[in-house]
Parts: structure tokens; C-alpha cells; sequence
């Protein structure tokens, strides 16, 4: 059982990543992080070639190596968030827009498909559970303790969806939020 709850803690915790990189009506570093820079001949994350950081409706790079600024703003650029960069310096500033609100259901429609990938994750983690418990069953485990186990694996299956409900649930009310 722990070794299921393990699991679908990480699927919890991915779902968490998800949502951070959805951009809000405040501008977050997460937006930037999962972005990655042509540096040195190899992809890199961004916050392994500067520091990001988030002001009131802004975010800058402080790119640690001058000869990777364009490279950081091209990536910026090409990221597919919609965000135009500007140079200053080592530093790129990135002011982030106001969301329309037709662009705050579109990202509320990505957060939902976010949630019930995480829901079929916690549902496969389910299945293969009760593939153990049926295969213990035919060890040798009781009728009813194999019930009684089948049984806490669904409270704690229930459980995790009724967290990543609620994740979606914030999530949701944080994006709609002007």
C-alpha cells in the first residue's frame, strides 16, 4: 500500500508542476523555469543559466553569461506563451499582459485536462493495486481480507481524486481571478 500511496503522491506532485507552469493574472517564475535555452550546445533549463525573478507585472532574467542574453530571449520568444522579451543589459524583462478572458477559459480547459490526467494516473495505479491483491488472493489471502483491502485501496483512490479536485478547484479560481 505504500508503495501505491508513493505513487500516486507522485502524481499529485506532477500535477502541482503542471498547474505552476499555467500562467495566472500574476506573473510567476515557474512560467519561465520550464523553458529550455540553447546554451553551450545543449538544451538548458532556464534557471540553470540565470535568476528569475518576479515583480509586480514582470519578469526578469538575470543571465549569468552575456554572450547567452539573445539566446534567453529567443527562447522566451519561441516558448509558445505569447510573451515578447526585452534585452537590458545581462538582464531580459518580460512584462506580462493582463489575460483576456477568452484566454482564461482556454487555460482553464488546459488545467482541466491536466486534472484528469493525473485522475487516470491515480486510476491506473488503482488497477495494478488490485492486479496485487487479486494475485495475493490466489496465494492464499483470505476472501474477506482481500475485500477489507480493496476497500482501503478505494479510500485512498477516492481520496487522491478528491485532492486533485481540489488542486483544479484553486487552480481554476486563481486563473478566473482578474
Amino acid at each position: 500500500m505504500s508503495d501505491l500511496t508513493q505513487r500516486m503522491d507522485g502524481a499529485i506532485n506532477a500535477l502541482k508542476h503542471e498547474f505552476q507552469g499555467l500562467r495566472t493574472g500574476r506573473p510567476s517564475p515557474a512560467l519561465l523555469e520550464g523553458i529550455h535555452v540553447d546554451a553551450y550546445g545543449s538544451q538548458m533549463p532556464m534557471v540553470q543559466v540565470g535568476n528569475i525573478n518576479a515583480a509586480d507585472r514582470t519578469l526578469t532574467v538575470n543571465v549569468w553569461d552575456k554572450g547567452l542574453v539573445q539566446a534567453v530571449e529567443k527562447a522566451i520568444r519561441d516558448s509558445g506563451l505569447g510573451l515578447n522579451p526585452s534585452v537590458d543589459g545581462t538582464m531580459v524583462r518580460v512584462n506580462i499582459p493582463p489575460l483576456t478572458e477568452d484566454r482564461r477559459k482556454e487555460l482553464v480547459k488546459v488545467a482541466g485536462r491536466a486534472a484528469e490526467e493525473a485522475r487516470v494516473a491515480i486510476r491506473n495505479i488503482r488497477r495494478d493495486g488490485m492486479d496485487v491483491i487479486k494475485k495475493d488472493k490466489d496465494e492464499g489471502l483470505g476472501e474477506d481480507d482481500a475485500k477489507r483491502e480493496m476497500e482501503k485501496l478505494e479510500d485512498v483512490v477516492k481520496g487522491y481524486v478528491e485532492k486533485v479536485d481540489a488542486l483544479l478547484k484553486a487552480k481554476e479560481a486563481d486563473i478566473m481571478t482578474v
